[in-house]
Parts: C-alpha cells; sequence; structure tokens
C-alpha cells in the first residue's frame, strides 16, 4: 500500500508539472501580446516591454516554467501585474466561495442521485423505474450552463422567489444560501442523473452476487441484505467516482460563476481573460487544476482502502 501511494504521489507531482509546461507554453501559442492589449493602443514601446519583462515574456520558455516552480516552492502564486499585489490575496478571497459551491452541488447529487439509484435497483423493471431512468438520463444529458440559464429564467426571473446574482448581503448567512441554492442545483444536475444510474448499475450487480443469494437462503429479511450488505459494496464505485465529480465540478464551476455573476475562480479567471491579465489566468487555472489532481489523488486513495482486491492486485503486479 505504501508503495502505491508513493507512487501517485509522484504521478501527481508529475501531472503538475505538465500542467504548469502547458500554462508556460499556453501564452506562446494564443494570438495577440498580453502586455499591448493591458496597456492599450496608445502605449509606449518602452513601457509595453517593461511589462512583457514583469510578466517573464521577454524571458525564454524553460525560464518561465522553473520560476513558476520556483514560486511555488516558496509558496507564492507572483504578482499581480494590474495591481501589484500578490496574485494568492485574490485567489484565496475567492477560492472557498467556489469550494463551496462544487462541495455543496457535490452533496446535493449525493443526497438525491444515490437513493435514486437505489430506488431504481429494488424496483427494477417498474414504472417508477422507467420514470427514474428518464429522469437521470435527462439530467445526465444537461449541461450546467443551461440548467443554470433556465433555473435563472424560472425561479428569478418568472417568479422572483429566489436572487440570481452576487454572493447576498454580507455577514449574512441566510442571504448567502439563498443566493447558493441556484447555482448549486445547476451545478449538481447532472451529476444526480450519473449517480443514479450508477448506483443502480452497481447495485442490481451486487445483487446477483452469490454471498447475496446465500443470505436469502438462510432467510435474512430482504431489507437487511438490500441496505447493510448489498448497498455497501455497491457503493465503492461510486467513492471512486466522487473524486473525479468534485473536479468536475470546480470547472464546471467556472461557467455557473460567470452566469450567477458569483465572486469566485470561475469569475476571476473569466475577468483576467478578457483584460488579458496572463499571470492570474495562469494561476487561477494552475489553482483549479491542482484541486483537481489533488481530490482525484484522495479519492483514489480511498477506493483502494476500501475495496482489497485492488491491493491484492496491485501487490502481485
Amino acid at each position: 500500500m505504501l508503495v502505491y501511494v508513493v507512487k501517485r504521489f509522484f504521478m501527481t507531482i508529475l501531472v503538475l508539472l505538465l500542467v504548469i509546461t502547458f500554462l508556460s507554453l499556453l501564452v506562446h501559442i494564443v494570438p495577440g501580446d498580453p502586455a499591448s492589449a493591458i496597456l492599450g493602443p496608445r502605449a509606449t514601446p518602452a513601457l509595453i516591454q517593461k511589462v512583457r519583462s514583469a510578466m517573464d515574456l521577454d524571458k525564454p520558455f524553460y525560464y518561465q516554467v522553473g520560476n513558476m516552480v520556483l514560486n511555488l516552492l516558496h509558496g507564492s502564486l507572483g504578482t499581480d501585474i494590474i495591481t501589484g499585489q500578490p496574485i494568492s490575496r485574490f485567489v484565496f478571497s475567492v477560492l472557498p466561495h467556489t469550494l463551496i459551491l462544487a462541495i455543496t452541488s457535490l452533496s446535493l447529487a449525493v443526497l438525491i442521485g444515490i437513493p435514486m439509484g437505489v430506488f431504481s435497483a429494488t424496483h427494477p423493471d417498474s414504472w417508477m423505474d422507467h420514470l427514474m431512468a428518464i429522469i437521470s438520463i435527462s439530467f445526465t444529458t444537461i449541461p450546467s450552463y443551461v440548467a443554470g440559464l433556465f433555473l435563472l429564467l424560472i425561479f428569478a426571473v418568472q417568479l422572483h422567489t429566489l436572487p440570481a446574482m452576487g454572493l447576498g448581503k454580507a455577514g449574512d448567512t441566510i442571504d448567502y444560501i439563498r443566493h447558493l441554492i441556484l447555482p448549486s442545483i445547476a451545478l449538481a444536475i447532472t451529476w444526480i442523473g450519473y449517480l443514479a444510474r450508477l448506483v443502480r448499475t452497481s447495485l442490481l450487480e451486487v445483487l446477483n452476487e452469490p454471498y447475496v443469494r446465500t443470505s436469502r437462503s438462510e432467510g435474512l429479511s430482504e431489507g437487511l441484505i438490500r441496505y447493510k450488505y448489498a448497498l455497501k459494496n455497491a457503493l465503492i464505485p461510486t467513492i471512486a467516482v466522487l473524486g473525479v465529480g468534485l473536479g468536475s465540478l470546480m470547472g464546471g464551476a467556472v461557467f455557473i460563476e460567470i452566469i450567477f455573476s458569483r465572486p469566485g475562480m470561475g469569475l476571476l479567471i473569466y475577468n483576467a481573460i478578457q483584460i488579458r491579465n496572463y499571470p492570474m489566468v495562469r494561476s487561477g487555472v494552475l489553482i483549479v487544476s491542482f484541486l483537481f489532481i489533488l481530490t482525484n489523488f484522495i479519492a483514489d486513495l480511498i477506493y483502494t482502502f476500501l475495496d482489497p482486491r485492488i491491493q491484492l492486485n496491485k501487490g502481485q503486479s
């Protein structure tokens, strides 16, 4: 197990280095000069060169990668070219809102999707099972930004029951929660459908295992077999998916935060792209990528710990 953890750790570091390399390369691929875009058409060549130097755009590609890695090792994301303030100050001021949105959305997906899947699996081929299938497949095919627009139009514009934009009044927890409802539902809809189908398939497969049939023959109640023994094993694949889900929701939050004008990593990156603030874009994308990699790493470790068969296979390989 320890050897596997060490391998996964070094793989995680390697993926993070590849992300840093890609982000450093991106500025050379995208057409246009970020310094000229930031300063405008009236900027002097000397000022443009000064800004380019401040963003390391006049340095070789490998220097940019090395400088970014060195800054990270010192706990720094660099300096914002617009304000001269540390980028970490802006990132960590909005990151909690994005994390809250992603975690709330994942919680909604678990609380709704898993019971839907369990109900479908325990009532196979019934009209309710078919109805759940239609709902879950429909949810899976709806992009989060489309769901966000519909929810915005229905509940904020037409019914005026929920707020549409922002975070709410500062220090007002109830108002913060009200502003969180629509974005979190929009972000969770796809994963509600996906988890419902995944749990249904896994639980049906487990219910056909020999040990379940043996438990029935020994006279154990159906409820005990389904919810104490079968469901626990059926949820193991779901746990592995949840790590990917949280990382995916972090990425999806970018679009949702733009639609609902919700201050977070998505809106920070979007606004930085608008003004070609390359250091801010690079740092924002790097943080989102790091969280995605980290959640996948943790989920993989939990999955390996919960399923002894995976540990056995790794030990034999």
